[in-house]
């Protein structure tokens, strides 16, 4: 990613999660997180990481990007992680050192997703399947784990920081959760309360179980 594509190394990770279909957000928690997301990131020369494609968080994810995001586009390090069997007309990708041009247009009768078109960059990951997410977990828990490793400055002997933002979601997201607190050190997590499903369920737990420590604040 740094010879490749010549991303500047990252100072900090924000890596996105939360649900991957569509849902709604409310004028004051969707200005909170686009505003917050793109300055953190801008300010501290951070990378951000989601799912990629233009449905749920990460279409949030795309419009903080086009809003508030900087118009040089070589800072625009936001990176997509994306299943190679969820997206619509992916053979349109297929190419070697070559130019393919993508629409992230949807067909409304097709049960696959778009790439989100305000991502600057992506990793796509085929593990054979089709129309199904979570293949893609894997490869990023690793790369987190890479990246974490790579020191913020050569006289520093400071790993990159990662800081886990949670917006909604299902299930799978509380084990998402659980993960990034449980490693050590723990990685911070931040859950925007008031997004709904899982990100609720998390800020109703941290308020009434503050004893078994969890490691995570929350936005309202």
């Amino acid at each position: 990613m740094l010879r490749e594509w010549q991303m500047e190394r990252p100072k900090l990770l924000l890596s996105i999660h939360g649900g991957s279909e569509n849902f709604s957000l409310s004028p004051k928690v969707k200005q909170t997180f686009s505003k917050g997301l793109i300055t953190a990131a801008l300010s501290t020369g951070a990378w951000i990481l989601s799912d990629g494609i233009n449905t749920g968080v990460s279409k949030y994810v795309g419009e903080a990007v086009k809003t508030f995001g900087s118009h040089d586009l070589r800072k625009r390090n936001t990176v997509g992680i994306t299943p190679w069997g969820v997206i619509d007309n992916n053979t349109d990708l297929i190419g070697r050192d070559a130019f393919r041009p993508y629409y992230p247009v949807g067909n409304p009768f097709s049960k696959r997703s778009c790439l989100s078109g305000f991502h600057s960059h992506f990793l796509l990951v085929d593990d054979g399947t089709q129309g199904k997410h979570g293949c893609q977990h894997g490869l990023r828990q690793k790369l987190e784990k890479q990246i974490q490793l790579q020191k913020i400055h050569p006289r520093l002997n400071q790993g990159v920081p990662v800081v886990c933002v949670v917006v909604e979601g299902g299930p799978a997201i509380v084990s998402t959760v659980l993960d990034y607190v449980s490693r050590a050190p723990p990685v911070p997590v931040f859950v925007f309360e008031g997004s709904g499903r899982a990100a609720d369920l998390l800020a109703f737990l941290h308020k009434h179980t503050s004893s078994y420590g969890l490691y995570f604040w929350i936005s309202t």
